[in-house]
């Protein structure tokens, strides 16, 4: 899809009961409108009005750009 990225939030969850920590990731679609944000790159997001079925975010800025191999 063009002008679209997938973001993925991780956090942290203690259980409850034997308390091991766990990572659960969420994965959302955001409109990229200028295409500037690449594969690895750290984005912000901002929630908007629905552009699609599934994209209801929108980038509003990189944070921080991935390194290059």
């Amino acid at each position: 899809m063009d002008k679209t990225v997938k973001v993925a939030i991780e956090r942290q969850i203690r259980d409850p009961l034997y308390g091991k920590t766990q990572r659960r990731t969420s994965t959302f679609l955001a409109h990229d409108e200028k295409n500037e944000a690449k594969v690895g790159d750290r984005v912000s997001i901002a929630e908007s009005r629905p552009l699609s079925r599934r994209k209801r975010w929108v980038v509003t800025r990189v944070v921080q750009k991935a390194k290059e191999i």
